[in-house]
C-alpha cells in the first residue's frame, strides 16, 4: 500500500483508516467537512494548519475542536475527546502533557515543552529539566519554550571545539552547538546542553583540562540538528501500514528490509476489544433506585433491632441474623450492577495476530465441555445442535476439542453422538464455506431472515436446499432413536457385537470414554479434518458419593488432560449453541 509518506492511523469504532496530510481523494469526509468548520466547544473557526490541512484533535472520530481547547483539554479536563472519548494524542505544535507515551524520534523538539517568554538562561534550565523529566517519565509544566529559530539566533563563538558525528574536515555550521559552560553562572555551576551567549560578551574558555586534545572525547551527540532532520526523513519515508501477514519481515520498502523499531500500525496490533461507556441516562435511575432500597433496608433493621421479640426471644434473634445476611449478600450484589462494564471484542484482529500467513498457529487449544443427564428430558437432538455448533466454529480443528459428559450412561445418548458426528462431516464444511450464522442447524433453518443477504457464491442456494434436506434426514434418525429408546429390553441395551451395554446400570457401571472425531482419521466430505468429539461416561458405584455435576466436570477435566490438554476451558450447557462462531 502507498502511502506516499504520509501517516496512516486506524480507527476502533469504524472499519476504516484516516490518511493525514492526504489528497482530498484520500481523505475522509469527516476531515473534509472541519474545513471551515466551528469548534464544537467554544465556537471558534478551526484553524488552518502550515501544511494547508485543517487541524485534527482526533484521529479516530475528527471531532471538530480548535487548538486552544484542545490543549486546555490535555493540561485541565480528562485528555479525552468528547464524542468518542477517546484519549488525546501529542499533535506537533502542542506542549506535553502528563500520561503521554514516550516518542521515540524529535518530532517536534521546539514546541514539545511549551515554557513561555522566559529569559535565554531560563530557557536553557527549563529544557535540561524537562530532559531529565522525560526520563523519568514524569510531567514537566512551564509556560511557553521560545521556537527553534529563536533557541539557535546567536551561534556561540566559532573558535569553540565542538564534538559531532561528522566527518573530520567537514566545516560545522555555526548552529551546530557544544556542550560549553556558559559565561554567566549566576545560577550555580550547571552544564547546560544549549547554552546562550551574548554576542557582545567574549566567552571566557575555562576547560577542566586545557591540553587535552578533543578527539580523546571520541563521538558524542552534541550536534544532532541535521541528523535527525536526516534521520525524521527516512523514517517517514518508510512509514505504512503493513499487512500482519508479513509482519516486518514480509514488507519491504525498495527492496530494502523495514527497522525492527518502525511502528506498525497495522489491524492486528490493535486492542482485542475495548470498554463501551453506559450512558448516565440509562445507569442513573438504577442507581438511585439502588439507593431508596438501601434506605429502605435500613429503616427496617432500625425497627427490627428497636422493636425486639420479649415472648421469643431466640427465633426473633434467628430472624434478625438471616435477614442480616441475606441484606449483606444483596449489597454485594449490587456493587457490579452500580458499575456495569460492557465490553466490544474485535475477533478478527485475534486472528490477525496469532493467525500468519505460512506459519503455524499462535492461537490456544481449548476443550469445550458439555454436560447432560437424562435423553428423555434433555432431547438429543438439542444437544446434538449444541454439538455441532461447536465443532462448526470458526478456529483451527487442531485447537478445538468437544466433550460430552453423559453423567446417565445412555445408550441413546451414545448412538445420537454416534449420528451427530457422521452430520457434522456434512454440517462442518457447509458452515465454513458460506460463512453460516448460527451454526447450530436448528435454529439457524427456522429463522425467518432473508438467508440469501451477503451471499455471493453461485452454489449456494443448491447447497442450502440439499443440506437442510440432509438435516431433516437427521431428525427422524435422532427422533426414530427416541421412540427406540422408550421401550428398554428387560436384560438392558447390547452393542453391535452383542456386548452388553455397560451402562445399563444408571448407578453401577464402568467408565466410558469414545472418540468419535478428530483421532480416529475421521474427515469431513472436502477432505478436511474435523475437531475432536469425544464422548464421557464418568465411573459410579453403589455407596460413593458421585458429586452430580460437579462430579462430571472433573471427570470431564481429567479425560481432557490426557487428550487435548488445552489452556482454556468452556462449559456449555446441552441446551445452550454457540451464537456467534
Amino acid at each position: 500500500m502507498d502511502t506516499g509518506g504520509r501517516l496512516i492511523a486506524g480507527s476502533h469504532n469504524r472499519n476504516e483508516f484516516v490518511l493525514i496530510n492526504a489528497d482530498e481523494n484520500a481523505r475522509i469526509k469527516s476531515v473534509k467537512e472541519l474545513s471551515g468548520q466551528s469548534c464544537q466547544i467554544c465556537g471558534d473557526e478551526i484553524e488552518i494548519t502550515v501544511d494547508g490541512e485543517p487541524f485534527v484533535a482526533c484521529n479516530e472520530c475528527a471531532f471538530p475542536v480548535c487548538r486552544t481547547c484542545y490543549e486546555y483539554e490535555r493540561r485541565e479536563g480528562n485528555q479525552a475527546c468528547p464524542q468518542c472519548k477517546t484519549r488525546y494524542n501529542r499533535i506537533k505544535g502542542s506542549p506535553r502533557v502528563e500520561g503521554d507515551e514516550e516518542e521515540d524520534d524529535i518530532d517536534d523538539l521546539d514546541n514539545e515543552f511549551d515554557y513561555g517568554t522566559l529569559d535565554p538562561q531560563q530557557v536553557t534550565d527549563a529544557m535540561l529539566t524537562a530532559r531529565l523529566n522525560a526520563v523519568r517519565g514524569s510531567q514537566f509544566n512551564s509556560s511557553r519554550m521560545p521556537a527553534h529559530s529563536e533557541l539557535y539566533s546567536s551561534p556561540p563563538s566559532s573558535q569553540i571545539p565542538l564534538l559531532t558525528y561528522v566527518e573530520e574536515g567537514l566545516e560545522i555550521s555555526a548552529d551546530h552547538h557544544a556542550l560549553i559552560v556558559p559565561s554567566s553562572m549566576g545560577h550555580g555551576n550547571r552544564v547546560h546542553p544549549m547554552s546562550y551567549t551574548d554576542p557582545s560578551i567574549p566567552l571566557q574558555h575555562r576547560p577542566m583540562v586545557p591540553r587535552k586534545d578533543v578527539a580523546v572525547y571520541g563521538y558524542g551527540s552534541v550536534s544532532w540538528k541535521d541528523r535527525m532532520e536526516e534521520w525524521k526523513k527516512k523514517k517517514n519515508e518508510k512509514l505504512q501500514v503493513v499487512r500482519h501477514e508479513g509482519g516486518n519481515d514480509g514488507g519491504n520498502l525498495d527492496g530494502e528490509e523495514l527497522d525492527a523499531d518502525l511502528p506498525m500500525m497495522d489491524e492486528g496490533r490493535q486492542p482485542l476489544s475495548r470498554k463501551l461507556p453506559i450512558p448516565s441516562s440509562k445507569i442513573n435511575p438504577y442507581r438511585l433506585v439502588i439507593i431508596v432500597r438501601l434506605a429502605i433496608l435500613g429503616l427496617f433493621f432500625h425497627y427490627r433491632l428497636l422493636h425486639p421479640v420479649r415472648d421469643a426471644y431466640g427465633l426473633w434473634l434467628t430472624s434478625v441474623i438471616c435477614e442480616i445476611w441475606f441484606a449483606v449478600s444483596w449489597i454485594l450484589d449490587q456493587f457490579p450492577k452500580w458499575y456495569p462494564i460492557e465490553r466490544e471484542t474485535y475477533l478478527d484482529r485475534l486472528f490477525l495476530r496469532y493467525e500468519k500467513e505460512g506459519k503455524l498457529s499462535e492461537l490456544a487449544s481449548v476443550d469445550i465441555f458439555v454436560s447432560t443427564v437424562d435423553p428423555m428430558k434433555e432431547p438429543p437432538l438439542i444437544t446434538a445442535n449444541t454439538v455441532l455448533s461447536i465443532l462448526a466454529v470458526d478456529y483451527p480443528v487442531d485447537k478445538v476439542a468437544c466433550y460430552v459428559s453423559d453423567d446417565g450412561a445412555a445408550m441413546l445418548t451414545f448412538e445420537a453422538l454416534s449420528e451427530t458426528s457422521e452430520f457434522a462431516r456434512k454440517w462442518v464444511p457447509f458452515c465454513k464455506k458460506f460463512n453460516i450464522e448460527p451454526r447450530a442447524p436448528e435454529w439457524y433453518f427456522t429463522q425467518k431472515i432473508d438467508y440469501l443477504k451477503d451471499k455471493v457464491h453461485p452454489t449456494f442456494v443448491r447447497e442450502r436446499r440439499a443440506m437442510k434436506r440432509e438435516y431433516e434426514e437427521f431428525k427422524v434418525r435422532i427422533n426414530g432413536l427416541v421412540a427406540t429408546a422408550e421401550k428398554v429390553p428387560e436384560d438392558g441395551w447390547t452393542m453391535q457385537d452383542g456386548t452388553p451395554w455397560p451402562g445399563n446400570s444408571v448407578r453401577d457401571h464402568p467408565g466410558m470414554i469414545q472418540v468419535f472425531l478428530g483421532h480416529s482419521g475421521v474427515r469431513d466430505v472436502e477432505g478436511n479434518e474435523l475437531p475432536c468429539l469425544v464422548y464421557v461416561s464418568r465411573e459410579k458405584r453403589p455407596g460413593f458419593e458421585h458429586h452430580k455435576k460437579a462430579g462430571a466436570m472433573n471427570a470431564l477435566i481429567r479425560v481432557s488432560a490426557v487428550l487435548s490438554n488445552a489452556p482454556y476451558l468452556l462449559n456449555v450447557d446441552c441446551d445452550h449453541y454457540i451464537n456467534n462462531s
